[in-house]
């Protein structure tokens, strides 16, 4: 059976019907450019088992993104770091952000697309970017509950909070004791 794992044939026949058939295919198949793209085709995450060269090729992890930002997990590190391949990744799953790097976690465009796509994943922005109004007003449009990533700063700011607080009451327990205090009486 082993003789399997290295016909081209057989597992681009298996990876075409499940993607994450070429988990079990050779090192030297998880290095085919043809047979890694059609089991990104059917199942993004699958990028996990192509060789480390092919998790670098930008087009093969763009085809991964784009249909599953999450794949941005098994790119590697520079393009984690590739603004296109990550702006693609978090406008499809704003919580791919998690697998971008420090660098991008930190620009603002990225970050305002990712949390516009998902509020939750203002937890994987940068210390500054949670301190940003602009950001943190998005995150909590898409996600009231997303105020607990804001910074304490922000948990304080009565504008933040009652945008939160309109749409969804429970968002309160995220806010500064002060604001929690003095919104409680109007609800």
């Amino acid at each position: 059976m082993l003789f399997c794992k290295d016909d081209e044939d057989i597992v681009f026949s298996a990876v075409k019907n499940n993607g994450w058939s070429l988990k079990y295919a050779s090192h030297k198949l998880q290095d085919d450019k043809d047979i890694v793209l059609e089991a990104i085709k059917e199942n993004s995450l699958s990028l996990r088992y192509a060789s480390i060269k092919l998790q670098g090729i930008k087009d093969i992890v763009f085809s991964a993104v784009k249909k599953n930002g999450c794949s941005l997990e098994y790119a590697s590190h520079e393009l984690q770091d590739d603004e296109d391949i990550v702006f693609s990744a978090v406008k499809n799953n704003g919580n791919s952000l998690e697998y971008a790097s420090h660098k991008l976690q930190d620009n603002k465009v990225i970050v305002l697309e990712a949390v516009k796509n998902n509020g939750w994943s203002l937890d994987y922005a940068s210390i500054k970017l949670k301190d940003d109004k602009d950001i943190v007003l998005e995150a909590i449009k898409k996600d009231s509950l997303s105020l607990r990533y804001a910074s304490i700063k922000l948990k304080d700011d009565k504008e933040i909070v009652l945008e939160a607080v309109k749409n969804n009451i429970d968002s309160l327990e995220f806010a500064s004791i002060e604001l929690q205090n003095s919104l409680k009486l109007l609800y």
